[in-house]
């Protein structure tokens, strides 16, 4: 048995014991890794760590320290009231403002994981205040930056037509962002009738200003009614949370205007926020999500040994000997979105597209189509636990079992794998086949 199918092997071995025994699949992952890369591929301890993600570890603990700040001192409640208000109450609105926000994030250039560790923290909060589905909840966050991913403008779409014009493929950048927005739109569209989103529709919180306590000339606030008649006041804005609002907003124009990394930029605003108010910031640091980091970490770390090894482009050369192109065009969408569903979206493209290459100069298959489908193929399933965009939203998921919402992202993703690259390759590759 070849070192590239012994590597496959462990990894299915480490999805069911992970499954079956309830071990954390990053602590298997790591051993996988280090048994594989040693004893199967020849690597040393330098070789497997070059597969860590430190990038996402430090996203994953700076954005959730932050936020866990955020919440312990109320700023989370008065945005969540913020949003109520801005909405008019109509709880049935929300998870579509969590679309259009990351979409317009990721189309004017902010990288999907960014707008993700931005918005789905306050996503997910509203979502546990308000008993809507956190998978909703969080479908919709990551549908919304991928909906936007392609703009021309954008850090996906500038990537993808950077490679279309190195290969001179014909392309069209236009094309590219409509089907990712339209594929991610109707996808959104399922996800808001399936879990739930129907139901919202007849949930209202009113509200009203009434006057806060403290006497008369007191500063106004939001009370959200209710449909049961009790009164919630929305938090007041103090020194803390005007201080972590600023914070947050320092995020995002860190992030976007200055392209600083969203994991160090966070970590560094918490650490000030600490500093300053020690007692509201002490408890946040407990709220980081180690498991969740852990299993992510892990994983990545073993996908990087398969990387290093060959594991990936041997499965794209096996793709390369099937002679009939409308398959070899779909198996390839299927490897960019299994591959993708666990390493960088961006990598994979980058390697896909040249792959698709021989198959487009036979002149069967539309060169615009095609690449349009493997990037979208290789994005959408970005709602996968192991994806970037995946492990913030289960990472900032809020009063839930977490082994049970890992596993219900597990199988969201899964059938996202299994149904996108065939509706792309329908949509987008067979008509232009002939």
């Amino acid at each position: 048995m070849s070192a590239e199918l012994i590597s496959i092997l462990v990894l299915v071995v480490v999805f069911v014991v992970a499954t079956t025994r309830s071990i954390n699949m990053g602590a298997l992952a790591f051993a996988a890794a280090f048994g594989v890369g040693t004893l199967v591929a020849g690597m040393d301890a330098k070789g497997i760590f070059e597969g860590f993600p430190g990038d996402l570890f430090v996203v994953l603990v700076g954005v959730t320290f932050l936020f866990a700040i955020a919440r312990a001192n109320g700023t989370t409640d008065w945005l969540v009231h913020a949003a109520i208000r801005v909405v008019g109450g109509r709880i049935a609105l929300i998870p579509w403002v969590m679309f259009v926000i990351t979409a317009a994030l990721t189309a004017i250039g902010a990288v999907s994981p960014a707008a993700v560790a931005i918005v789905a923290p306050i996503a997910l909060g509203f979502a546990a205040r308000h008993d809507i589905s956190p998978l909703l909840m969080g479908a919709m966050v990551v549908h919304g930056a991928q909906a936007g991913g392609f703009s021309p403008i954008s850090i996906y779409g500038s990537i993808v037509n950077g490679i279309v014009a190195r290969e001179n493929l014909a392309g069209n950048e236009i094309v590219l962002f409509l089907a990712s927005f339209l594929v991610n739109l109707v996808i959104a569209l399922i996800v808001f009738v399936v879990f739930g989103g129907l139901k919202l529709v007849r949930t209202r919180v009113p509200t009203t200003l009434a006057t806060a306590s403290g006497g008369p000339g007191a500063a106004k606030a939001l009370t959200a009614t209710t449909e049961e008649g009790t009164a919630d006041e929305a938090p007041r804005l103090t020194p803390v949370r005007i201080a972590t609002l600023v914070s947050l907003a320092a995020l995002v124009v860190g992030a976007l205007a200055f392209g600083l990394d969203v994991g160090f930029t966070a970590i560094t605003l918490a650490v000030l926020l600490s500093i300053v108010w020690p007692d509201t910031s002490k408890k946040a640091i407990g709220e980081i999500t180690w498991p969740t980091v852990l299993l992510i970490c892990g994983v990545l770390t073993y996908v990087g040994v398969l990387q290093e090894m060959g594991t990936i482009d041997y499965a794209g050369n096996a793709v390369g000997n099937v002679g009939i192109p409308l398959v070899a065009a779909l198996l390839l969408c299927y490897i960019g979105a299994i591959v993708s569903a666990f390493a960088s979206s961006v990598g994979i493209m980058g390697a896909l597209i040249p792959l698709a290459v021989p198959f487009l100069a036979q002149g069967y298959i539309g060169p615009i189509g095609m690449i349009a489908a493997l990037a979208v193929a290789s994005t959408v399933v970005d709602v996968s636990p192991f994806s970037t965009n995946g492990a913030l939203v289960l990472a900032n998921a809020r009063d839930v079992d977490r082994d049970r919402f890992f596993r219900q992202l597990l199988v969201y993703g899964g059938v996202i794998v299994a149904a996108a690259p065939v509706a792309v390759w329908l949509l987008l590759i067979v008509p232009g086949f002939g």
